[in-house]
C-alpha cells in the first residue's frame, strides 16, 4: 500500500522503530540510518533476551527495512545524508528536540531541499515547552500522565502497566500522522512536519477516564476488594476464585445472581444500583467467586452468557486457540540468531498480513547497496568504507 514511497528512518529505542516498521510493513522502501556504534537497540534488551548475542529488542521492531552506518561528523558522510533527503519521501526521527536539527537535518533545512518531504518528529514530551529536555520513557509517562493510579486496591501502591504500552500508542499516533501527511501531500504537493509525543499519547490512551474527569470531576476512588477501574460500575475486573482468577466485565445483575446463586442480588434492582452501591455489589460478586474454581465458574458463566475471560499466563496465550488462528505469532530464520519468535504485523489487508521481506538488518548491511543507488561509484564507495565514513556490514567472528 505504500510501495514506492522511501523513508528515511534516524530512530533508535521503540518508540521510532516501532512506527518505521508499521510503515515497512505495508510496502514503504524504509532506510535506517545507524551511527558507527549501531543503533541502540542492537546493544539492550529487556529481559537480557540476547539469542547468539543478536538484541530481540532490535528483533521486534526493525524488519523490512535496509541498514546504511555512517559518520555524521563528516561532512562526505552528511552529503550521503543529503543525496537521499533529495529522493525521500519521509523522514523519521526520535532524537532528543535539537539534536537533528544541530546536525544540520533539522525540518527547516530539510524542508528547504525537499519541500515534499514528510518530516515526522516522535519525543517525548514535544518540541517545545517547560519539559522538552526531560528524558521521555515509557514508565516515566505512565506515572506523570495518571495512568499508574487508575486501577488496583484502596491502599496499594501506584502501579505501572507491565509492557511498554504508551511507546507503541506513540509509535501508532506517528504511523497514522505519516499516512495522513503522504495524503495531503497527493492534494497539496507539500510536506508537513508531524509530531508524535510520549505524553500526548499516555494522556490519549485514558482517553475515557480523563474525559469523565475533565467534565464530571475526581473519579470514584480505588476500592477494597478493588474493581477493575474507577469509572466503570460493579462488577468490573479480577476476581479471585478458589484456584486462581477470573476476569468479569459488565453483567446485568439479575443475570450474575442467577449465575453465582446469590438471590440477595435481585434487591439492587434500581437501574442506577451498579453504580450508588458500586462498593457493595462488587463485595458480593468477590466473596461469591472464591467459593468455586475457575473451570467451574467459566462452564457457569457461559450458560449464563456473562461477561468473562480467563486470566492468562503468556504460556497461555501462546497456546491460545484464537492467538493461533489469528497468526499474530511467527518464526523466522535469522543468519545469526537463529530460529526466532517475533510478533507479525497486527493489521489484516485483505483477510491477509503484509509479507515479511526483510529480516531485521545488520549493522550497515546495505551500506554499498544503497551509496551505488545513490550513484557513487565504486571507487568512490571503497574510499568511504576505508575511510571510516560508510559503514559496512560487521560479521559475527
Amino acid at each position: 500500500m505504500l510501495e514506492g514511497i522511501k523513508v528515511l528512518s534516524f530512530t533508535h529505542f521503540l518508540q521510532g522503530p516501532a512506527a518505521v516498521q508499521m510503515l515497512a510493513d505495508v510496502g514503504a522502501e524504509v532506510i535506517k540510518i545507524e551511527p558507527p556504534g549501531g543503533a541502540f537497540e542492537r546493544a539492550w534488551t529487556g529481559f537480557d533476551a540476547f539469542v547468539e548475542g543478536v538484541s530481540v529488542f532490535f528483533l521486534l521492531g526493525n524488519r523490512n527495512q535496509r541498514s546504511i552506518s555512517l559518520d555524521l561528523r563528516d561532512e562526505r558522510a552528511r552529503e550521503i545524508v543529503w543525496r537521499m533527503i533529495r529522493e525521500a519521501d519521509v523522514l523519521v526521527e526520535n532524537y532528543r528536540p535539537g539534536v537533528l536539527q544541530k546536525m544540520g537535518f533539522g525540518f527547516p533545512q530539510v524542508h528547504e531541499v525537499n519541500p515534499r518531504l514528510v518530516y515526522c518528529s516522535c519525543t517525548g514530551y514535544g518540541s517545545s515547552g517547560p519539559y522538552f529536555k526531560r528524558p521521555g520513557q515509557d514508565l516515566l509517562l505512565q506515572a506523570m500522565s495518571g495512568m499508574t493510579l487508575l486501577s488496583g486496591e484502596a491502599d496499594s501502591p501506584p502501579t505501572p502497566f507491565g509492557a511498554a504500552i504508551v511507546d507503541q500508542h506513540a509509535a501508532a499516533l506517528a504511523a497514522f500522522g505519516v499516512t495522513a501527511a503522504l495524503q495531503a501531500r497527493e492534494r497539496t504537493g507539500k510536506g508537513t512536519l508531524v509530531e508524535s509525543n510520549l505524553l500526548n499519547a499516555a494522556i490519549d490512551l485514558q482517553i475515557e477516564p480523563f474525559t469523565y474527569y475533565l467534565n464530571k470531576g475526581p473519579l470514584w476512588p480505588r476500592t477494597n476488594p478493588p474493581i477493575g477501574s474507577r469509572f466503570h460500575p460493579a462488577p468490573y475486573g479480577v476476581y479471585r476464585t478458589l484456584d486462581g482468577w477470573i476476569a468479569v466485565s459488565l453483567t446485568p445483575t439479575a443475570k450474575l445472581a442467577g449465575a453465582l446463586s446469590r438471590p440477595e442480588l435481585l434487591a439492587f434492582n434500581h437501574p442506577k444500583d451498579d453504580v450508588r452501591r458500586r462498593d457493595e455489589l462488587n463485595g458480593i460478586v468477590y466473596e461469591a467467586l472464591t467459593t468455586r474454581m475457575t473451570a467451574d465458574w467459566m462452564a457457569t458463566f457461559e450458560e449464563h452468557d456473562i461477561w468473562f475471560a480467563p486470566v492468562n499466563d503468556y504460556e497461555q496465550v501462546e497456546a491460545d486457540p484464537q492467538v493461533a488462528h489469528n497468526g499474530i505469532i511467527m518464526e523466522v530464520d535469522h543468519p545469526e540468531a537463529g530460529p526466532v519468535r517475533l510478533l507479525a504485523h497486527p493489521v489484516r489487508y485483505d483477510g491477509a498480513p503484509p509479507p515479511l521481506t526483510r529480516l531485521p538488518p545488520r549493522q550497515g548491511e546495505h551500506t554499498r547497496e544503497v551509496l551505488t543507488e545513490l550513484g557513487y561509484a565504486e571507487e568512490e564507495i571503497a574510499a568511504l568504507v576505508e575511510g571510516g565514513i560508510a559503514l559496512t556490514e560487521r560479521r559475527p567472528t
